[in-house]
Formats: C-alpha cells, structure tokens, sequence
C-alpha cells in the first residue's frame, strides 16, 4: 500500500499537491520531461544558481520533491508526480487522473474529432507539463494575441483541476470555439473571477512550477489578460460554467463579435437562470409549491415535463409535425462562421444516421418526443438527462450514436457523464454484455431484456 507521509488519515477527496508520496522516488518520474523542464527554466533564467543542483535538489527547490524535517523520509509530492511522471504511475495515486484533447478544424459532427489524444493512449508520457506543450502545439495560431490567451486558458485549467475527482481535464478545439473543462469548482464566485484579479489556486505548488519557467504570471492574473483582449475585439466574453454533479468547471471561448455568437446558443447558464425567473410557460402544467429551493424547483419541473411528454405521445403525426428548434439563419456574410451552428439544426432528416434496424414508426415517434427536451434546452440537471436516458432505452436497445442524436449532445459526454454511471448502477445494460466493442452494441434497460429473451 502507498503511503501519503504527511496525511495522517491517508487518501484525501481533494489530494494538497505538496503532499508527499514516500514510497515514490525519482525512478517514478520520466527524465525526458524533467531534462525540457530544466532546459526551458534555464532559457528563462540563465544565471540562476539553481541550474548547478542535482536533480533530486532541483526538484526540491521548484517543489516536486519532498522533505520530512522531523525524519529522514523524502519522496516526490503530488505535484512533481503529476507535472513529471507517467500516466501508469500517476493513475495509482490518482485513479481518476485523465487528459484529452480533441479538435475538429471543418464543420463538425458530433465527436467526430480530426484530431485527439489522450493521457492514455501510450504514445507519450501522460503528464501535465508534456500535456500542455502537446495542447500547444496543436492550438498554433497566427495571431500571437489568440495564442497568449489560448496558453493562460490551459494553464488555468491545468492548475485549477482536481486531480482526484471525476471526468479529468478535457480541452475541445473547433473552428472559431474552444473548450475547456476540468474537475473541481472554482473556489471564487465564477461571476468575479474576470473582474477580481483574484484567485484561489487549488494547486499551488503545479503553478509555480509553470511561473519558474516564464508560462505565467500572478495567480488572478491570466483572465484579466484574456478579458481585455474579447475587450479589444468586441469578442463574446468568454464563460465560466459550474456544474456540480460531478463537480466541474467549463470555460467556453469564442473567437467572434457578441451579435454573431448569440446565435451559437452556448450561454447554457443564464438559459437555466431565466427559466427559473419565467418558468417554462405553456410547456409546464404541473403546480409546484412556491417554497421550494430554485434548482430542485428546475429539476422537478423537467421532469414533469418529460413525464408529460412520454404519456401524452401522438402517434397519428408528430413525426411529421415536429417542431423546429433549428438556430435562425444569418446573413450570407457569415456563414462561413456559422456553418457548424446550421449542420447541428434539426432541419436534418433524423434518419440519416441511424444505420440499426428500425421497422416501427410509432417507436421512433416516441423517440423523438421523450427526448425532446433536451433538444430544447442545452443544459439539464443530470437526474432529468438520466430519467430520459432510461425512458429511451426502455423503448428498444438504442446504439450510443441513436442517442447522442436524439438527445443532440456528444457521445463521449453521454457514455462518460449518463451512460456508464447508469450501467455502474444497474438501471441499463448492454445488448452484447460480453462483447464489449460489438458493431452494433446497444443500451437497454432491464426490462426490454426480459422482454427479448421471452
């Protein structure tokens, strides 16, 4: 068993990253990531005396390395493992720890990224300081003023991130957007982290290990930078987003003017914030005592929404007479920008991408309706997205692709956020149990398969 010398009541569910790892010494760190770093520190500051230590004193100084005063006992601290170890290695002390870029240049369907890599996939170390060069070097830009802000949007991510929790540190490149997402909440109201200039670093130590090497200034810092330059170009000022089960932050970029990316929909919190204001209108019939808290208030009233929907299903026409919840067109002059907004629209035949044997229309009618809330609204509390996963998938076993288009959200955010934490619980399970990566491999619930094995 690891043992965590400095936490006497072992494992953390938010790991300190000065934390030091006594049983992981410098064999567990990979040397070719340790060599740039120094080389880079050295290039920042050449006469600084640290560049004479010995490698185990170096880490020392830039805090990877850890000392007990009280004892002899020294090893590698959370930081320097995750900043300069391997993935394999890291994984055993922080099981959730996982790094994903992925990118799409043209216009993008969903998850079909043209380029992607992973803190898994073996072909590199699956560090952070490696990661960040990685994500780098793939979001080059010919404008040096995207390019600084697109470096402090990474960094904050990376030394923001709690390592220990769910769904890991996933950054998204389309054309004119990037996102950015990671574990952990801000520890600042994310309505002041722009105008403040303040921060609450989660990892203090990872930061100042990107400062001795020039990659960033004071903590608070690298939003103000970003601000003032959306200022200077009337860009749609980027957005925080906080969501808490599980607990994560995104933070959503977008390279064009306000006017041009309201229409891309993507400011899904104040969509929630003015629903609680206005309610749902027409859509909602249930009457919800008046003293209940704002979200579960949001929650139940999806919910009776999508109960509502999937009992009061028209069989004779809303196929044909579904309603279009298509983004309006812009003008001719833009688009080029907004040509992946228009592809998404549900102008297009629903059929298109189901290749799975579907013989009754009714049952795709009422596909189409149980899922019709999450069309209209861009974010939904989890327990509503779950509620209509499990509806679906008691109609007939669904591919994950069927769902990712019924309910207009990605695939691997369903399999990673719905869709495995469902199988885990054993509410679904898979058509082909035992083939895992089976072709036509399907979600279903539990009684379907009853009703298929009868």
């Amino acid at each position: 068993m690891n043992k965590y010398t400095n936490n006497p009541d072992g494992h953390s569910l938010v790991m300190s990253d000065n934390l030091i790892l006594e049983h992981y010494g410098l064999n567990e760190l990979n040397f070719e990531s340790v060599n740039h770093y120094r080389e880079k520190f050295a290039a920042v500051k050449p006469q600084h005396p640290w560049n004479g230590l010995e490698t185990k004193e170096f880490l020392y100084k830039i805090g990877a390395w850890g000392k007990l005063r009280n004892s002899s006992k020294e090893g590698v601290t959370v930081a320097g493992l995750i900043m300069f170890s391997e993935e394999r290695i890291i994984t055993e002390v922080l099981p959730q720890y996982f790094l994903e870029y992925r990118e799409s240049t043209g216009e993008m369907e969903a998850a079909n990224w043209e380029k992607r890599f992973t803190s898994q996939d073996g072909t590199w170390s699956g560090n952070v300081y490696d990661f960040y060069f990685k994500v780098m070097n793939h979001m080059d830009s010919s404008h040096s003023f995207v390019q600084s802000a697109l470096h402090e949007a990474v960094i904050n991510a990376l030394v923001h991130a709690d390592y220990s929790g769910e769904g890991g540190i996933v950054i998204e490149k389309e054309r004119n957007i990037v996102r950015l997402s990671n574990p952990g909440l801000l520890r600042i109201p994310a309505d002041s982290a722009f105008s403040s200039g303040m921060s609450n670093l989660r990892n203090p130590n990872l930061f100042k290990m990107f400062i001795l090497i020039g990659l960033c200034k004071r903590a608070g810092s690298g939003l103000k930078h970003i601000q003032s330059i959306w200022d200077a170009h009337q860009w749609k000022q980027p957005e925080f987003i906080q969501q808490n089960h599980p607990e994560r932050t995104f933070f959503t970029m977008m390279f064009f003017p306000v006017d041009i990316a309201a229409t891309y929909e993507t400011d899904h919190q104040k969509t929630i914030e003015q629903e609680q204001d206005e309610g749902l209108g027409d859509w909602i019939h249930a009457d919800i005592d008046n003293s209940i808290n704002k979200v579960d208030n949001l929650v139940n009233k999806d919910l009776n929404l999508l109960n509502n929907n999937h009992n009061s299903i028209n069989k004779s026409g809303y196929f044909i007479d579904k309603r279009d919840y298509s983004v309006n067109k812009p003008d001719n002059s833009l688009n080029n920008v907004l040509n992946s907004i228009n592809k998404s629209s549900n102008s297009v035949n629903k059929m298109e991408y189901m290749d799975s044997d579907i013989h009754h229309e009714e049952i795709d009618e009422q596909l189409w309706k149980i899922a019709e809330l999450a069309r209209k609204k861009k974010r939904l509390h989890p327990s509503v997205m779950e509620q209509m996963i499990l509806q679906l998938c008691a109609q007939r076993p669904l591919m994950l692709k069927e769902l990712a288009y019924l309910l207009e959200r990605t695939s691997d955010g369903l399999r990673n956020n719905y869709l495995a934490k469902l199988l885990e619980e054993g509410k679904i399970q898979l058509k082909y149990p035992n083939q895992p990566n089976h072709p036509r491999q399907a979600y279903m619930t539990k009684q379907h398969s009853r009703i298929d094995e009868m």
